[in-house]
């Protein structure tokens, strides 16, 4: 599960790319290490194709654009009394209600571009990555309908879907997963299109502190907008 997190927006906009035959994602190398062994890279390569495959069993049109929802949900902007706070990330373009007091982490390359963590428990964290798509790909909704999308996640994931949904905010279309993970994780996911680039926005606890971190986590993921305002 850690793997596929990490490498989300990878591995979507993969799926993207080979869903509406637009291309222009870069790929993996496929060199190996000189022991044989497979590279880092390589074994991406192959997660990102079983990621294709799943989004490939669902009904997609690339000259059908799905229905949008028409009407716009703002952007959620409370601070929870103090418990989040706002980060902008000037170069990159977004900007999110972050959890105060968390360690944050920039850029991992493959992994995510900024990361925030648990002072007490490296479960319990938020990430956002982006990856290049071309830029005639403007709406997550290539990848077909929500609901169906997250049953297919879930399916691959070894994961229970509890609930799958879309948003439209700012002109951006937002699909939004909930997820009880078997290895004990329970984790919100969200994932967009904008400028260019596919965007992934997860957060994760543990399945016992689901309770205590589900209204601070629902209130960032409602607060990430891949631009400035």
């Amino acid at each position: 599960m850690a793997r596929f997190t990490m490498t989300l927006a990878l591995l979507v906009a993969a799926a993207i790319s080979s869903a509406s035959a637009f291309g222009g994602v870069a790929q993996p190398s496929s060199a190996s290490k000189s022991d044989g062994s497979i590279s880092r890279r390589e074994s991406l390569a192959k997660t990102a194709a079983a990621f294709v495959g799943v989004v490939g069993g669902i009904s997609m049109n690339p000259l059908v654009a799905l229905a949008e929802p028409t009407d716009e949900t703002p952007r959620i902007v409370t601070r929870m009394g103090g418990l989040l706070e706002k980060y902008q990330d000037g170069a990159r373009g977004w900007i999110i209600l972050a959890p105060s007091g968390w360690n944050k982490f920039e850029g991992e390359v493959g992994a995510y571009d900024v990361k925030w963590q648990d002072l007490v428990d490296p479960r319990e964290n938020i990430k956002v990555s982006s990856t290049p798509v071309k830029s005639t790909t403007t709406s997550i909704n290539v990848l077909g309908d929500v609901k169906e999308l997250g049953v297919n996640l879930a399916a691959k994931r070894n994961a229970k879907l509890i609930n799958a949904e879309e948003r439209l905010t700012d002109g951006i279309l937002f699909y939004t997963f909930d997820f009880a993970i078997n290895d004990g994780t329970h984790q919100i996911l969200q994932l967009c299109v904008n400028k260019g680039k596919v965007w992934s926005l997860d957060a994760n606890t543990t399945e016992k502190r689901w309770s205590r971190r589900e209204e601070m986590y629902k209130n960032v993921v409602g607060s990430f907008l891949p631009k400035l305002v």
